[in-house]
């Protein structure tokens, strides 16, 4: 399987995002990709709520996921199109919305972040990530016809449940949209994207937001694709562009059959504290 990465620095416009991400497909196309990988909040990315608030609406009437949908049908690419930013969720909440879209343009599946980041600083900084929206309530696997691959959207990296849960049910690819920050990204973001790797004996795919963007925030960038053995493909540094990698599945195989940590997994019960 032939897998292209979108590191993309989202702005404050979505027309402007759909271009990019319709160009980035055509890309995909051109480099023999069987599927494209974009990051985390691809329509849209910005601080500002009030301003931001004017470009949001819900998926049936999303211009960019329109965008997607018909760049996908009209060059024959699957699309994990990371997440999107919509209105629907519960108590008039968004939702961080990542999609799968077939070669037809058809989504074959959903999935809404799980772990929302929620902190209260020494210095007195509080961010409540789950006062702007509501998270979502199911792991999801998308089946494509080289692998199932299993949802999950930035902060969900810091979760080791949640691709417990999805390499039991069968994943074999781990999709990681972000939008990491810089500090965070430089301490942890290789580190835990390889661990995911090699615990779930998966592929993980991560395309990442990059650089300084309009809204003033700055992002991490280094999308990465990991073997399951741990060993990075692709690291796409800090620039916007398109990438490739190659996943051979026969390799995956022959890794979860030389470590077998799949099979050799227990449910752990209670845990006896001494006193």
């Amino acid at each position: 399987m032939r897998v292209a990465l979108l590191q993309s620095r989202t702005g404050i416009d979505p027309a402007a995002n759909a271009a990019i991400l319709t160009d980035a497909v055509a890309q995909a196309k051109a480099g023999g990709a069987d599927m494209l990988f974009t990051p985390e909040m691809s329509g849209l990315l910005d601080q500002d709520r009030a301003r931001a608030a004017a470009h949001l609406c819900d998926e049936a009437g999303d211009p960019v996921l329109a965008a997607v949908r018909a760049a996908a049908a009209e060059r024959g690419v699957w699309v994990d199109l990371g997440s999107l930013a919509l209105t629907g969720g519960d108590d008039g909440r968004l939702v961080n919305r990542g999609f799968v879209i077939d070669d037809k343009g058809a989504i074959r599946a959903r999935y809404d972040k799980i772990h929302l980041f929620d902190v209260d600083l020494p210095t007195g900084e509080s961010w409540r990530e789950s006062k702007a929206y509501a998270p979502g309530e199911r792991s999801v696997i998308a089946t494509t016809p080289w692998a199932r691959i299993g949802l999950s959207i930035c902060y969900d990296m810091r979760f080791p449940d949640l691709y417990r849960a999805l390499s039991n049910a069968g994943a074999e690819i781990l999709s990681v949209p972000a939008a990491f920050t810089v500090p965070t990204g430089r301490a942890h973001w290789h580190v835990l994207l390889r661990a995911r790797a090699i615990e779930a004996g998966a592929f993980v795919v991560a395309a990442a937001q990059c650089g300084e963007h309009e809204d003033g925030r700055a992002t991490y960038g280094h999308s990465l694709v990991v073997d399951p053995w741990g060993e990075v493909l692709l690291d796409m540094g800090e620039g916007q562009g398109v990438g490739f990698a190659d996943l051979d599945m026969a390799r995956l195989a022959d890794i979860r059959l030389r470590v077998p940590a799949l099979k050799n997994r227990r449910t752990i019960g209670a845990v006896e504290v001494s006193a």
